[in-house]
């Protein structure tokens, strides 16, 4: 079973808007066991869509496509379509009065241009849409089966589940089940983490194991496959077992966790506070924890002490501690973690202050040195980092962020045990 995944919009091959519908798809159909073959992405042009639907139904068994189902004159999907298979289009009753319902039920009226979202090509099947405007298209075009769906993510996401599965499934086009497992770590480079992991990572490996990095964190990507999901799961326990156990003190989070999941769950299991005391980063260690649900009995707060004065003020730094080392210098970064630790009653705080650039560096202290502060009770300790001079002011940030929660996370560990806080 082989599929194309259709991307149609001139916001995307202008590059104005990024296509993430591609990549969601293809997950999707590959842990159902089809393999997509290619990704086309198209602009709003009749005859262009045409040829790529003519394409992608000749080469594969399955074409999904999204965008194009919209109320205005470039959204040209449905005369497409109806174009390739030689058919015209036909308003379908159930489709316009689901349409009309949404409108009302959002204390609107509904335009005359949305009325031909009701219009489908003759002989295909719509495919509800209970969370838009625009309804779906599934349609055979000679040996392949077409759908269509919206480019927004969020209905496209619904419909693929609700709509186009049960019918892959119905039509006998899902014979296999292929899962994917990550498992993600972080304080090691890729080529370091692989050399523990050769035996793991050898081409032909079964399951296959693939290692990737993404701003610092490194992942094993497992896939299994069987003739369902329980038996795709049992091919990989094994392997997935094997690299919790070897990469252990690595290991951040499984699936989409990243370092500050790690963190947030080491907080929890341990009933432990945090609170920041940020600089260079400017709250970004702070933005990152409260995407986490739950954090919010353990996390209590943080001061963005981007300037001196605030510094000073807000964390009780001395100042003539900052005249005599710099804002950016270990015993800074060490009395702003210690401020921020007495000021919320946490139970651990960390600090970040450094130069983010892109200016602002001098020999003594160029772009990319950071200095990082951990307080716990009765400790404290501060870390230096310094960053390649070609990385990005973003870049910077985001590493370091990474750097102080996975530090922390790192000393909870390590408290629990009676150690002391770890200095590298």
């Amino acid at each position: 079973m082989s599929a194309e995944v259709l991307s149609i919009g001139s916001e995307l091959v202008s590059g104005q808007n990024l296509d993430t519908n591609s990549q969601w798809i293809s997950r999707r159909l590959g842990s159902l066991g089809i393999t997509v073959r290619f990704h086309t992405t198209l602009g709003d042009d009749l005859a262009e869509n045409v040829d790529a639907f003519g394409i992608a139904a000749r080469r594969c068994d399955l074409v999904i496509a999204t965008g194009g189902l919209g109320p205005t004159q470039d959204d040209l999907t449905r005369e497409a379509l109806a174009a390739l298979g030689g058919v015209g289009l036909v308003e379908d009753p159930a489709s316009l009065a689901a349409i009309s319902d949404m409108f009302t039920s959002r204390g609107l009226v509904m335009a005359d241009r949305n009325r031909g979202q009701a219009l489908f090509p003759a002989g295909s099947e719509p495919l509800p849409n209970r969370a838009g405007t625009a309804p779906g298209i599934w349609m055979a075009v000679g040996k392949s089966v077409v759908t269509c769906l919206p480019g927004v993510p969020a209905e496209m996401k619904i419909m693929f589940d609700e709509q186009v599965v049960p019918r892959l499934k119905a039509a006998g086009l899902v014979c296999r089940s292929i899962v994917h497992h990550k498992i993600n770590m972080f304080g090691k480079g890729e080529s370091d983490i692989e050399a523990q992991a050769l035996d793991l990572t050898v081409r032909g490996h079964v399951p296959e194991v693939g290692i990737t990095a993404s701003k610092a964190t490194i992942s094993f990507r497992v896939r299994g496959e069987g003739a369902d999901e329980a038996e795709a799961l049992a091919s990989i326990a094994d392997t997935l077992a094997q690299i919790r156990e070897r990469f252990a003190p690595l290991i951040v989070g499984e699936g989409d966790e990243d370092v500050v999941d790690g963190l947030v769950s080491q907080l929890k299991r341990r009933g432990a506070t945090l609170a920041l005391a940020e600089s260079c980063t400017g709250g970004l260690i702070a933005s990152q924890l409260t995407e986490v649900p739950g954090v919010s009995e353990c996390f209590l707060g943080g001061v963005v002490s981007y300037s001196n004065k605030a510094k000073t003020d807000l964390l009780g730094v001395p100042a003539d501690l900052i005249e005599r080392h710099g804002a950016v210098s270990e015993e800074v970064a060490r009395a702003m973690a210690v401020g921020a630790l007495e000021r919320f009653g946490a139970d651990l705080a960390l600090s970040v202050t450094g130069i983010a650039g892109p200016g602002g560096g001098t020999p003594e202290k160029p772009v990319g040195l950071i200095y990082i502060g951990l307080a716990m009770a009765g400790e404290s300790a501060v870390r230096r980092l310094l960053m390649p001079s070609t990385h990005t002011r973003d870049l910077i940030q985001a590493r370091t962020a990474k750097h102080a929660m996975n530090w922390a996370r790192l000393a909870l560990v390590e408290r629990a045990a009676g150690r002391p806080i770890p200095s590298s």
